[in-house]
């Protein structure tokens, strides 16, 4: 009987999260799902009781998880390179795979920021539209796939459209702060952000279609760099932004209406236990620098397949039922194209040896 592990940092798909394709022609990526029996359904649903990590609040001081290191390749011990802790055993063919991608998202992400570097030395605001700019675009792209697989019949992912939505709806709200601040008064810098921007997007696209777990990476790195990038600037200009009265939309965004969307990004904590006090810039880009340690987290956890589950569900008090397989990943689920195309072929061939 095969196991199925869960770590901290990751939890299960919810049955809203996967509808199994009624049509009733032939897909050649559909795998049906191994059926489980009534006590088997009952371990899953006990394996399921997960509880997510919650960062310790500090108002000075964001603690990001010690499983976020975009930049370093764990040991096999820890379940693989760039694999969270407990995760079956990759092979080796595999984790050289992971190597090569996130070589590759490191170096592409380190020329970019030598290239803001150059460009934004002295120039804060600017440099924050640009990245807040570039920032959003890989959530679009990440939906535009889901969307594109929901409508060939391949797999469903409710839970995944709706924290892409809400950290692209977070991202918007950063960037709006920035509009407001100036960050786009030169046309220089909209146009080098726009045109990135474009080129990031078609770029992510064929990444995330590829390999999801490369593309969630790169996002991870970008949200790494703008977590440190708003960290910094907060030590060195903390004296100044508190005599600064906040953004309006910041204040809008973080103190008013309906925070759900707020909550739904922010997968590794429990909806409504952050609710910022808003009283001037400083406390702005605090809460701006602690959305970026947010989206990283979640970056992470996405790298494991299926992972991914909106908090509210997570945190829901409401008992699943024996008969309720949320839990459960179907086996019909594979990561891009090219799993796709691999677990058809080896389905293919399982059929036609039986």
């Amino acid at each position: 009987m095969e196991t199925i592990s869960f770590s901290s940092s990751a939890v299960a798909v919810s049955s809203s999260s996967y509808l199994k394709p009624k049509t009733k022609f032939f897909n050649p990526l559909y795998i049906p799902p191994t059926k489980l029996t009534a006590s088997h359904r009952l371990q899953f649903r006990r394996l399921c009781n997960v509880k997510a990590t919650t960062l310790k609040e500090d108002d000075e001081k964001v603690v990001v998880e010690e499983t976020f290191q975009p930049k370093s390749f764990p040991e096999e011990a820890n379940g693989g390179p760039g694999e969270p802790p407990n995760r079956k055993p990759s092979s080796f063919i595999e984790k050289w795979v992971i190597k090569v991608e996130q070589s590759i998202n490191i170096f592409l992400t380190d020329t970019v920021i030598k290239i803001l570097d150059v460009l934004y030395h002295d120039r804060d605001y600017p440099r924050f539209f640009v990245l807040e700019t570039i920032a959003r675009v890989p959530y679009f792209s990440f939906i535009s796939v889901l969307h594109l697989y929901e409508s060939c019949g391949w797999w469903r992912r409710a839970d995944y459209l709706k924290v892409h939505f809400a950290e692209s709806w977070n991202e918007m709200h950063h960037l709006l702060i920035m509009e407001e601040l100036g960050g786009n008064a030169w046309w220089f810098d909209r146009f080098l952000a726009q045109h990135i921007a474009i080129f990031y997007y078609f770029m992510t696209v064929v990444m995330y279609a590829l390999s999801p777990r490369m593309a969630y990476h790169f996002s991870e790195c970008v949200e790494s760099h703008a977590f440190e990038t708003y960290d910094k600037f907060i030590k060195e200009k903390g004296d100044e932004l508190k005599k600064l009265a906040p953004s309006k939309v910041a204040v809008k965004y973080y103190t008013q209406g309906d925070m759900y969307l707020f909550d739904e990004f922010q997968t590794a904590r429990i909806p409504n236990t952050r609710r910022p006090i808003i009283e001037n810039m400083y406390d702005v880009f605090m809460n701006i620098r602690d959305d970026e340690a947010e989206h990283c987290k979640t970056m992470k956890a996405c790298q494991t397949h299926g992972s991914l589950r909106s908090p509210h569900d997570v945190h829901s008090e409401t008992v699943a039922s024996e008969d309720d397989l949320g839990c459960i990943l179907p086996d019909a689920e594979c990561e891009g194209i090219v799993d796709c195309i691999k677990k058809s072929v080896t389905a293919s061939h399982m059929n036609q040896r039986y």
